[in-house]
């Protein structure tokens, strides 16, 4: 190029380049991986013109392109560019008269280094939001490695020959994918532009070609239709099989974050809805030990944590979104650990301080009866949403996330209104249970569960073994706190014995001894409530048990039964083993271990129920008066909060037609708990997680 010639393409570029108080902003773009077996034939890309539709995101009157050989293995030749509108998304048809050469340093060609990305020289083009653009390269060699995006969703077309000025591409063999381009950019000085990072369900799984019916698109549709945020681009940055933590069909979610959320100009949000191909890919061939499960949360969550630091480092706001249930999956079929580590995941993404702000998906798009599965309404494969599902994932995003100056009036969606379910707190082991660790008392245990109750609206009935009293004399003013509290007190049974072990006469005296704490604690409140020890009563002698309960109905006490429970009372000796040495990672293994237990145990109660009667029960959940208990007890309350349960005291749980006998111990006593009711019936129980290994942690 001569000296006049590189001037003027220079004054060109110039006149192109935005002014002062204007910038760049990504109006769309997609990830990019290495194709595999979704390669193109290199024949079809060799001495080559491939033209590829996009679908632009918010106006502009500038642009530039980014093309890529991000994953090239050799330098990649474009002998010419060009962009135009398309006149049809389906064909290669363009509007001729908007057909403009795209330069490089004004030259019409470009060699773009392996693992690198070349922006075009900005070009004048007026576009709308939501234009069909096409993006022509006429490649003289096929690429030595192709960078690309299988999931388009959109047809691409090639043809042999330099005809990228063409108006049409008669004969052209088609595709969906797209190959070496990255992005489009433009200038503005107000637009802004979200990256959603995701797997299959944001590529858009399950949608027809060239119909823009992914859940990003809808949503961008809901911006565009909302002043605040018309000006507002929603970058899809999904890839199909993606995880956080390793490679799949693309590279991992950390691997690529530089490039395609970093790199992007105007970014000023990102949404991190990624996380359940990790999920499913840890048991799909081969089950895995509880420490793995626990390893692989623990993984997820720091990736996530990571991301979120990085972003925030740049200015972007971080947005976590819930994952979707996937529990009608035949690709994974997961089990109650894999469900325990997806309530575990959630739990912490909906925590506050985590992320900037929440997209709660998984409410959205769960079957209120089956929680571990999509609705049916919108579900396409068990794993993925159908178009319906997507769309309502749109709408289940709250667009106040975006910008103060939107109010969502009630605009989120969430799957269609089911009756509340009821749960009642009951606590075992009163005034002490477990071992205390280094710095924990029993009133400031029992005063950290009764501040987390209060404060959650949930009421609760304790149970006493009046013996703790007299091996923790210390313990005694637990009753009291719990009683200024206005929290129930029942009879537990003094020794905490098992009933199969005890005569009559010895069960008469057990129930007698905690009788004066209870008259001296509760007043005229009512507290005959009786708990079985042990929960044993199911496996005493049937005339034994008659008689046992006609002794209690001849009394006036009404039975405690338990209907929700997951072994919350397992972790208290290794929590105080674990602060005893300082291991905090152990601790958040249990952490994650426990609460996802409580999930999947809480969703078990209901598709027993479900499977037994048809409805909910109002469920009774047993848990104990413990230090771990006492950590966990916030998170707890917000993960039933957030499954929809309302929180009830054990005489209003009691008043369904389920507990007639427990109200009644004298008539004929159901089998002992929902598991009892389903292994009467010849029901399969669903299944229970498993526990971490607790006995050998923190030895």
């Amino acid at each position: 190029m001569g000296l006049i010639a590189r001037l003027l393409a220079l004054v060109l570029l110039l006149g192109a380049a935005a002014t002062p108080g204007e910038r760049w902003v990504t109006a769309w773009a997609t990830s990019q991986m290495i194709p595999g077996n979704n390669a193109l034939p290199s024949e079809d890309l060799k001495d080559a013109t491939i033209r590829q539709i996009v679908r632009i995101q918010i106006a502009g009157t500038r642009l530039r392109v980014r093309l890529t050989n991000a994953y090239g293995t050799q330098s990649l030749r474009i002998g010419s560019a060009t962009i135009a509108h398309s006149a049809d998304p389906a064909t290669a048809k363009i509007d001729p008269a908007s057909l403009t050469g795209l330069r490089f340093g004004g030259a019409k060609s470009v060699t773009i280094p392996a693992g690198a990305d070349y922006w075009s020289d900005p070009i004048t083009l007026p576009v709308k939001a939501g234009a069909d653009l096409a993006v022509t390269l006429y490649l003289p060699e096929a690429p030595a490695q192709q960078t690309g995006h299988p999931g388009s969703r959109a047809t691409s077309h090639m043809l042999h020959g330099d005809h990228s000025g063409d108006a049409d591409l008669p004969g052209a063999k088609t595709a969906d994918r797209w190959v070496q381009i990255g992005a489009i950019e433009t200038v503005s000085a107000k637009a802004s532009a979200v990256v959603i990072l995701g797997d299959s369900i944001t590529d858009g799984y399950g949608v027809s070609t060239n119909s823009n019916t992914r859940w990003t698109d809808a949503l961008q549709r809901r911006l565009r239709a909302t002043p605040a945020l018309a000006d507002m681009a929603v970058l899809n940055a999904g890839i199909g099989g993606n995880r956080l933590l390793n490679d799949g069909l693309g590279p991992n979610a950390m691997a690529r974050f530089e490039r395609e959320v970093l790199s992007y100009p105007g970014v000023s949000h990102l949404v991190i809805f990624e996380g359940v191909n990790d999920l499913g890919t840890l048991t799909r061939d081969a089950p895995a030990t509880p420490e793995a499960h626990a390893a692989l949360v623990e993984g997820m969550i720091g990736a996530y944590r990571q991301m979120v630091a990085r972003a925030r480092a740049h200015g972007i706001k971080v947005i976590g979104a819930t994952i979707t249930p996937y529990g009608g999956s035949a690709y994974y079929h997961p089990d109650a650990q894999n469900e325990a580590d997806r309530a575990a995941v959630n739990a912490w993404i909906r925590a506050p301080g985590n992320f900037d702000g929440v997209i709660d998906f998984d409410a959205a798009m769960r079957d209120p009866a089956a929680p571990i599965r999509l609705l049916k309404a919108f579900d396409n494969d068990g794993l993925h949403p159908s178009v319906a599902g997507y769309q309502v994932m749109a709408d289940a995003v709250p667009l106040s996330l975006f910008s103060d100056r939107v109010k969502d009036k009630g605009r989120v969606a969430t799957a269609p209104a089911a009756p509340a379910p009821m749960i009642a707190f009951t606590f075992d082991d009163l005034t002490a249970h477990a071992p205390l660790p280094q710095g924990y008392t029993r009133v400031g245990i029992a005063e950290q569960i009764i501040a987390a109750l209060k404060a959650g609206g949930a009421p609760a009935t304790g149970f006493i073994n009046g013996v703790q009293l007299e091996r923790e004399p210390a313990s005694a003013p637990v009753l009291d706190k719990w009683r200024g509290a206005g929290l129930m007190l029942g009879n537990h049974g003094w020794s905490h014995a098992n009933l199969n072990d005890l005569s009559d006469a010895q069960f008469l005296t057990e129930l007698e001894k905690n009788e004066p704490i209870l008259k001296a604690k509760m007043g005229a409140a009512d507290w005959r409530w009786f708990r079985y020890p042990f929960l044993s009563e199911a496996s005493a002698d049937p005339a034994k048990r008659t008689r046992v309960r006609k002794l209690l109905a001849a009394r006036g006490y009404k039975v405690a039964a338990v209907t929700m429970d997951f072994s919350d009372w397992a972790y208290n000796d290794t929590y105080a083993r674990c602060v005893a040495r300082g291991d905090t990672d152990a601790i958040l293994k249990m952490e994650h271990s426990w609460l996802g237990n409580a999930a999947v145990q809480a969703d078990r109660s209901r598709a027993m129920a479900q499977a037994l009667y048809g409805r909910d029960i109002p469920y009774v959940l047993l848990m104990h008066l413990g230090a771990f208990d006492a950590h966990m007890m916030p998170r707890l309350i917000a993960l039933y909060r957030e499954k929809g349960y309302r929180f009830v005291s054990i005489e209003e749980a009691e008043k369904d037609p389920y507990y007639v006998p427990e109200l009644n111990p004298a008539l004929a006593p159901q089998p002992q708990g929902l598991n009892g009711a389903m292994a009467a019936k010849g029901l399969k129980e669903p299944q229970a997680p498993a526990l971490l290994p607790l006995e050998t942690m923190c030895m």
